[in-house]
């Protein structure tokens, strides 16, 4: 499977400002979320971006971007009729081809030198199918993220064949359908807003969006429950942690997660310790 183009969704009503937010990576340069979403896509090997936008949001964006910004091509999803509805909106883009498909209000630290889109485009590329990254997730952020069910590939560790997809289940419905073995208790595999996926996906959300209409409600987990009963897709746990940067001080987390793994680690935590100092007393 050989994956040059990537999708990032951006047009969320309450998404849509996270990606111009401006943080200090972990090289100590001060960049936009949308200017470090793209190059974790450039270190994966992806050559041709697409972002999906509201009406009107494409020169905020370009903007944004920075010197990325020759590289990005635009779509807008003119009605907000669902996440699934906005990764169709790329559906000519994407074309026949495998996609790398990202959110734009998500930042991501690897734990090792690849980084986390690195990863998940070697799984997929090894295993030749349709791979999601998850990562496990304590059943209280369940209202929060897509969460699967399945079972380990064998002799593959952090790799697991999908047999269930919820979208935002509640925890008894988690409990019912979606344990994993192996994992703590109360604990469930959630998206960590980065997937992989084959052309399939695209032809079962035009088949959603139309059979939906005007009235939208098109989920992306929806298409993806599909995608496990039509041909064999995995998720793989990456090493690295996932920051919603449009959660509760989410953008807060995730600078201070950029920063601690970066040059300027023992600078900040020196900050953090007088902070703290100066709070005690």
């Amino acid at each position: 499977m050989d994956i040059t183009r990537a999708i990032i969704t951006a047009a969320g009503k309450s998404q849509r400002t996270l990606p111009l937010q401006t943080l200090v990576d972990r090289d100590g340069q001060t960049k936009t979320a949308l200017a470090i979403i793209i190059e974790e896509v450039l270190a994966a090997g992806i050559e041709e971006l697409c972002v999906v936008v509201c009406p009107g949001d494409e020169k905020a964006y370009r903007a944004a971007a920075g010197e990325h910004a020759k590289r990005l091509e635009f779509v807008e999803q003119k009605q907000p009729l669902g996440y699934g509805h906005a990764v169709s909106c790329a559906a000519k883009f994407a074309g026949k081809k495998p996609f790398l498909l990202l959110v734009g209000d998500h930042l991501y630290v690897s734990g090792e030198a690849r980084r986390c889109a690195q990863q998940l485009v070697e799984f997929a590329a090894k295993e030749n199918c349709a791979v999601s990254a998850v990562q496990a997730t304590h059943e209280s952020k369940l209202p929060y993220y897509g969460a699967i069910g399945g079972r380990l590939v064998a002799a593959r560790k952090g790799l697991y064949e999908i047999t269930e997809v919820a979208e935002k289940p509640t925890p008894t419905v988690a409990e019912q359908r979606l344990i994993v073995p192996g994992l703590r208790a109360g604990h469930y595999l959630c998206f960590f807003g980065m997937h992989v996926l084959t052309p399939t996906v695209m032809a079962l959300l035009a088949e959603e969006v139309a059979a939906a209409g005007t009235r939208g409600g098109v989920h992306l987990s929806a298409t993806l429950a599909k995608l496990a009963r039509k041909e064999r897709y995995l998720a793989a746990e990456l090493t690295g942690r996932r920051y919603d940067i449009g959660a509760h001080y989410g953008l807060l987390t995730a600078q201070l997660a950029l920063a601690l793994s970066g040059k300027d680690r023992d600078e900040v935590l020196t900050g953090l310790v007088e902070l703290l100092a100066q709070r005690a007393k």
